[in-house]
């Protein structure tokens, strides 16, 4: 293991006014986006998506990296550069999802722990000859009325995430350790934060158990949100006062940088939630930005198979606020007015 070049590649990860593009739907879950779209998910299609998104002009002034599915990281431009290669030349750190998905937990109905353990020390091996500096894993936590999560899916999930996070360092590869407590259901903001208390706590007593360097990773945690069933309104920032009060408990001053998940937010809800975290200063850790759909739905919609100046407008606007939410300067109603 380098930690030097863990802790350069992390600090770069979360470097100021900038985050990380989470392109790496699996192939299902891509097709369920093409699907609002009416295109059929092939793999030129998904090919070309992609290279729309990667191209579009003066993304590296926001964006540090591109977490990749395995399909994708294999993929080139138009132009027959492979993307991780491209991306690279402009300063943009290629990554990689590693995990398998979240299966059945056997003997806990309604719970999930994520597979993909078997091998990865291998494919690290592959994944990092395709030019991948980090790797995410997602481990996702349900909240539900009866007795759900209980602690052995938590300690379960915890401890994959921290074997795979020693795996990733073991490579030289920085982690990104994503515990997801999803936003389903009814529960309040004080429940989501009460649970997502007990997940964090978790998952840094297994990290620390299987010695992983706190400085060489990155935290990918959900905000503290109410389940969208939840018919209590909370204020933007009560989001952010909340999120930040249970990470100031919970994530060690080492951690150099967390990026949150949009997790079914609305583009503007996860970037103005970013930007209110942003201004309560001073803070131990970069707050940053990991996005999938908070990021590219605007900019699916807008491209529509063929569009892609329209769609490069659209994913250079939202990487564009989001680099403003960094330093809390994105205000409400900015998308209206941006480029």
């Amino acid at each position: 293991m380098n930690l030097t070049e863990l802790e350069r590649v992390a600090r770069a990860m979360v470097a100021p006014g900038k985050g990380l593009l989470a392109a790496d739907e699996s192939t299902g879950t891509i097709k369920k986006r093409f699907d609002t779209i009416q295109l059929e998910s092939t793999e030129e299609h998904r090919r070309a998506y992609r290279d729309m998104l990667f191209t579009a002009p003066d993304i590296d002034k926001w964006i540090s990296g591109v977490i990749f599915y395995d399909e994708t990281l294999r993929q080139k431009t138009s132009a027959g550069v492979p993307f991780a290669q491209y991306l690279s030349g402009r300063g943009i750190l290629p990554g990689i999802k590693v995990d398998k998905g979240a299966k059945p937990l056997a003997l806990f109905p309604g719970e999930t722990i994520t597979e993909g353990l078997d091998g990865l020390r291998e494919r690290f091996t592959e994944y990092a000859k395709l030019g991948a500096k980090f790797a995410k894993w997602r481990a996702v936590i349900s909240i539900a009325a009866e007795g759900i999560p209980t602690y052995p899916c938590i300690e379960t999930n915890a401890d994959a995430l921290a074997r795979y996070a020693a795996l990733c360092q073991e490579q030289s590869i920085v982690p990104i350790v994503e515990p997801e407590v999803l936003m389903d259901g009814g529960h309040s903001l004080e429940r989501c934060e009460e649970v997502t208390d007990l997940v964090l706590a978790t998952v840094f007593r297994q990290l620390r158990l299987q010695r992983v360097e706190l400085s060489g990773m990155i935290l990918k945690p959900n905000m503290v949100i109410p389940g969208k069933k939840s018919t209590a309104r909370v204020t933007p920032e009560q989001v952010a006062n909340a999120t930040i009060r249970c990470l100031k408990r919970q994530v060690p001053a080492a951690v150099p940088g967390i990026m949150f998940l949009s997790g079914g937010q609305t583009p503007a809800e996860a970037t103005l939630h970013l930007s209110l975290m942003n201004r309560v200063q001073p803070l131990p850790w970069q707050l940053s930005f990991s996005y999938g759909r908070a990021l590219q739905e605007p900019a699916l919609n807008a491209w529509r198979g063929t569009n892609v100046a329209a769609g490069q407008r659209e994913f250079r606007k939202w990487s564009q606020l989001n680099g403003l939410a960094r330093s809390g300067g994105f205000q409400p109603g900015m998308e209206q007015q941006a480029a």
